[in-house]
């Protein structure tokens, strides 16, 4: 079981690894080895996490998540297939520990008194000032 948060963990079964050809750097290996990782969690049917976490997830994921709600992550930025193992696991966390933080709720607000008025009386000094710039020419 992977410890996601408090209340969320996650079965390592439920985490479907692929191992790929990676492009960029490797050396000699980058034509032999399949050190990329494509890490696959099935977020629609993951029994372990709860309805508003799953929600905020699919939306968080954009793109990465398929049209059957496979979240699918690439990982190739290190050489070796453990690394690129290992950042893709804690990707895949880190965006589920987003997820899991609800949302604080707006309470809306309004202006104080003080600062409506503040507001009018900026508004009148700078009509004031305009209304100095518009002296009429005189035909003397």
């Amino acid at each position: 079981m992977l410890r996601v948060t408090a209340h969320i963990a996650i079965d390592e079964r439920e985490i479907e690894e692929q191992f790929v050809r990676a492009s960029g750097p490797g050396g000699q290996n980058v034509n032999k080895l399949s050190t990329a990782v494509q890490l696959r969690f099935d977020v629609r049917h993951s029994p372990s996490l709860p309805d508003d976490v799953r929600a905020r997830l699919e939306r968080l994921a954009g793109s990465r998540l398929t049209r059957d709600g496979v979240l699918v992550i690439a990982a190739q930025r290190h050489r070796t297939q453990a690394r690129n193992r290992q950042d893709a696991l804690d990707r895949l966390l880190d965006l589920i520990r987003r997820a899991a933080v609800a949302p604080v709720k707006r309470r809306p607000t309004r202006p104080t008194k003080a600062s409506r008025e503040r507001r009018i009386e900026g508004k009148k000094r700078r009509a004031g000032i305009k209304r100095l710039r518009r002296a009429k020419p005189s035909f003397e």
